[in-house]
């Protein structure tokens, strides 16, 4: 805790007061008092009313991260232990906890920090300085509270490699936080069973958001030829094979991906169902095409194609390459899942983008649903980055 006081210049601030978590550097009119980067700090309007307090860090362009919007709070071990276990208990009210995103950073009022739980281990991400000060105390909390619950943590992995570090002046970190143990996690979700990489796997070595979405995905599958596009290692395909899909082809350009992929398709007995390819997807859909293959069902799962403004529309571009593709391979009637992870392509963006594509190869689209991500990665209103995944069903038509 410091004495430090960051004061906005007039007109600044106006995302803050709407609920917004952070204060960005061009908002700061002077910082006054004694501090460190990291430090908690009070924050005050232009005209000196207090707004609250956060951590500040000047190597960031996000130099404040509020804690709270109550200027007397105390940030201290009690007040971190009731943000965790209001994390913990709003979790098990709204999700199966057996596999979930635990804490969500801002969404949580934890900035800058994100815990998944893969059945009895925490996968840990510290992405801002002033939150890895906290960081063993909130795992620590979270550990203590989950025992009471009568659920052991055999131990848990950090995973703070991500580049979003450096631009916080902080080295990336990868390792055991305490007794080194088995990496490789079985976990079930939705019945279907995975071996989960928390060591070398993308992020936090699995992606739960999508929990849900692939659950809704059942309904269309049985007895059904089934396309599965940047499939990662296997999970939509592997819930259509499990929801008695004919056939399911899993593709994905990432060797290791497709090994994973595999390996899970082995644990749950679908080697003969659900076949992986490596391969591009946009290089593979066209030569589909060409041979005349048709599926009842295809499914869009890319990485985000744009992780900032300035790439949006090579994103665009991209986003309705695939759709329209996968479109032109989908039988009359058939169906279309497809998703964007990239809050940057925001929902408008997004549908806009699946409406030209329709238009381009002249189908007709009915809307089955529109899901996001799952409830245990929160929407926060006014933090506009914990809303990013916008996931569509769509029956494909043939124009008549």
């Amino acid at each position: 805790m410091s004495n430090a006081i960051v004061t906005l210049k007039k007109g600044a601030g106006r995302t803050l007061k709407s609920g917004g978590p952070w204060i960005y550097d061009n908002e700061v009119a002077s910082i006054l008092g004694n501090f460190e980067d990291g430090d908690i700090v009070l924050i005050h309007d232009f005209d000196g009313y207090p707004l609250g307090k956060g951590f500040i860090n000047r190597n960031s362009k996000l130099t404040v991260r509020m804690m709270t919007r109550n200027k007397d709070a105390e940030i201290d071990e009690e007040f971190i232990r009731m943000r965790v276990k209001n994390a913990w208990e709003y979790r098990k009210q709204v999700v199966d906890t057996d596999s979930c995103r635990v804490i969500f950073g801002e969404a949580d009022f934890l900035p800058g920090i994100v815990i998944d739980k893969f059945s009895d281990v925490l996968v840990v991400q510290s992405l801002a300085l002033g939150i890895d000060r906290f960081k063993v105390l909130i795992v620590d909390t979270l550990k203590q509270l989950m025992k009471e619950d009568g659920i052991v943590i055999r131990g848990v992995y950090e995973r703070s490699d991500a580049k979003v570090r450096k631009q916080e002046g902080m080295e990336c970190v990868k390792g055991f936080l305490g007794e080194p143990f088995d990496t490789k996690v079985e976990i079930t979700e939705n019945g279907v069973r995975y071996l989960v990489d928390v060591k070398e796997g993308q992020k936090t070595g699995f992606f739960l958001d999508q929990k849900y979405n692939r659950k809704a995905i059942w309904k269309l599958c049985p007895g059904a030829r089934v396309l599965d596009c940047f499939t990662h290692t296997g999970s939509f395909a592997l819930n259509a094979g499990l929801a008695g899909a004919e056939s399911v082809l899993g593709v994905d350009a990432s060797e290791l991906g497709v090994a994973q992929a595999r390996e899970n398709a082995a644990l749950n007995h679908l080697e003969e169902k659900v076949e992986f390819r490596c391969a591009d997807v946009f290089e593979l859909l066209p030569e589909l095409e060409k041979r005349g293959e048709k599926f009842d069902v295809v499914i869009l799962d890319p990485p985000a194609f744009t992780k900032s403004r300035n790439s949006i529309k090579n994103a665009v571009k991209g986003y309705r390459e695939i759709n329209l593709r996968a479109m032109k391979l989908i039988k009359d009637g058939g169906y279309l899942a497809t998703c964007s992870c990239s809050h940057f392509m925001d929902y408008e963006l997004f549908t806009r983008t699946i409406g030209q594509a329709a238009q381009n190869v002249h189908k007709r689209l009915r809307q089955v649903e529109f899901r996001t991500q799952a409830p245990d990665h929160p929407i926060l209103w006014a933090a506009d980055d914990s809303y990013y995944l916008k996931f569509y069903i769509f029956q494909v038509c043939d124009e008549k």
